[in-house]
């Protein structure tokens, strides 16, 4: 399998060595290390000749490991070579595969001109403890001239494991994407995702609802189950009866879970019309936040429905679809839908769940749905901000609900870059803008994840905020966890977790797996949807 770690080659070298003749950069490989991948790469090593026309052997290079658990989840390890690649040359090994070691040596002999680089690779047993971190070194490396050893590490970065919840091609499945994650009143934890069966293309499309379960903390997942599929509605193909971009909820109360998601039924034109005689072999497409594509009303052959199920059984088994566009949808509204990810109990009960929409002149606004009743009715506060769409939610510690939101205006802009931050203290009626909002988290236009982790230390209850998205301006890169201990008010950057620094989709879900572990889907550079768990420990002691 091809790694691809484009961009990121010669960039922030962490270590250089110089000795006479060469020189010698190493930097880590900061993305996911995958359970059950025989090559994972972990780090890149380029050794440079003085003079670049220079032709010269490479003989050896020593790598040392270093677990926070052991390297018993190891298994294996190898160096790959290639001249000034970008991409994970595993077409081109250095040496065999070797044991894996506290202190590996690989020797070779191959010859380059100018330059090399070594891509070190290990693999990671199916099984790994997702809680145990690798610190890889490179002790030294050999030319036929020299032996050439790096100066410290400026930055160390701890890799973690991760767990692969879906694949591409996984069943059949084109592509699934979109992630939501909860964990149950009963430590079950509840992963969602579009099942996108014929494309990686948005609604309209052959779309599902999948879900997987893990009861072990995310150490595994059970088969997907399909809990939202409208089927061949109204005697159209299921490629024009797509449903996705669910948000999942647990009551932990009740022991309840629900899943929403958008439904659209066929198609409209440019115009708003809809548009008959579509069959299986129709290439027509469109989306639901493109032009006329979702309309003012309330008929499927209208505006694009909103669509509820509901467990009762840990999500073992769900209720047939329920339609709730009437209830929260205004008339004139083009469209109103879940916001992807998650939603969230208040402190007296009520469900929240952060939605999108579009009002009656087609502009994008994020706001809320609640319901105080079980989740048997729902209503939906005013708009927030405009020009917002996918959106997350939390409650503060007042009492006030926090709207966390995607800017379109963000795109491709450095400064002034952030993400939209609204409070409401009256459930969505009236809201008004954070300190923070649009200068402080910044994204390069993409869906993000907020969440509250409540623990218990010396008797006392705590919470923190946890945020995660690209940390970029532009170009889905960086996926980082960040924290705020005063309610969002401010995020130190000392605490940050970077998990992935390569290009990806880019979306992702928080979720406290226990007390002492929070839980993150997303859709990392290395598999469409990757599990991983960290500390809290890790997170406070940064």
């Amino acid at each position: 399998m091809k790694t691809l770690l484009a961009g990121v080659l010669f960039l922030c070298m962490a270590a250089t060595g110089l000795a006479g003749e060469f020189s010698l950069h190493v930097r880590p490989c900061r993305i996911p290390l995958l359970a059950a991948r025989a090559d994972n790469p972990v780090l890149i090593v380029r050794v440079c000749a003085s003079d670049r026309t220079e032709r010269f052997s490479l003989k050896r290079i020593a790598v040392r490991f270093t677990g926070v658990k052991g390297i018993s989840d190891l298994e294996g390890a190898r160096v790959y070579a290639g001249v000034g690649k970008e991409t994970f040359p595993v077409d081109s090994p250095f040496c065999g595969r070797i044991a894996a070691g506290e202190e590996m040596v690989f020797n070779g002999n191959m010859q380059f001109v100018g330059e090399a680089v070594l891509w070190v690779s290990v693999g990671l047993k199916a099984r790994s403890d997702p809680d145990n971190l690798f610190l890889p070194e490179c002790l030294y490396v050999e030319t036929d001239r020299e032996k050439i050893e790096p100066e410290r590490m400026e930055a160390e970065h701890w890799l973690r494991p991760a767990t692969v919840v879906r694949h591409s091609m996984q069943d059949g499945v084109h592509t699934c994407r979109i992630p939501g994650l909860v964990t149950t009143s009963r430590g079950t934890l509840l992963a969602i995702y579009d099942v996108r069966h014929d494309s990686s293309r948005d609604i309209q499309g052959n779309i599902d609802v999948g879900l997987s379960r893990s009861t072990d903390g995310g150490r595994s997942w059970e088969p997907m189950r399909t809990v939202l599929d409208m089927g061949e509605y109204g005697g159209l193909p299921q490629k024009f009866n797509g449903v996705g971009d669910a948000c999942i909820l647990a009551d932990e109360k009740t022991g309840k879970v629900f899943v929403a998601g958008v439904w659209m039924h066929g198609l409209l034109d440019d115009r708003g019309r809809w548009m008959e005689g579509l069959t299986e072999s129709s290439a027509e497409w469109r989306h639901q936040w493109r032009g006329r594509a979702s309309q003012s009303g309330y008929s499927p052959r209208r505006t694009c429905q909103f669509m509820m199920v509901e467990s009762v059984d840990d999500g073992l088994t769900w209720s047939r679809p329920r339609n709730i566009t009437r209830q929260g949808k205004k008339r004139r509204w083009w469209l109103w839908a879940p916001a992807p990810g998650r939603g969230i109990v208040l402190g007296d009960g009520t469900l929240v769940m952060p939605v999108q929409g579009r009002d009656g002149q087609g502009k994008s606004f994020s706001t809320i749905s609640l319901s105080e009743n079980g989740g048997r009715t729902w209503r939906t506060g005013n708009p927030a901000f405009e020009g917002t769409t996918e959106c997350a939610v939390v409650q503060l510690e007042n009492g006030d609900i926090m709207l966390n939101c995607r800017y379109t205006a963000n795109r491709n802009r450095k400064s002034p870059n952030g993400r939209v931050v609204m409070v409401t203290s009256d459930r969505g009626r009236t809201w008004r803008e954070h300190s923070t909002s649009r200068r402080v988290l910044t994204e390069p236009v993409c869906m993000a994840s907020l969440h509250r982790h409540s623990w218990t230390e010396d008797g006392r209850e705590r919470s923190i905020l946890l945020f995660a998205n690209p940390d970029s301006w532009q170009g889905r890169r960086n996926m980082t966890v960040k924290v705020s201990f005063d309610d969002g008010k401010t995020w130190p950057r000392s605490h940050w977790i970077l998990l992935d620094e390569l290009k990806s989709r880019g979306y992702s879900c928080l979720t406290s797996v226990d007390e002492h572990t929070i839980g993150i889907l997303y859709e990392s550079s290395q598999a469409q949807i990757t599990f991983q768990r960290i500390s809290l420990d890790e997170i406070l002691k940064r």
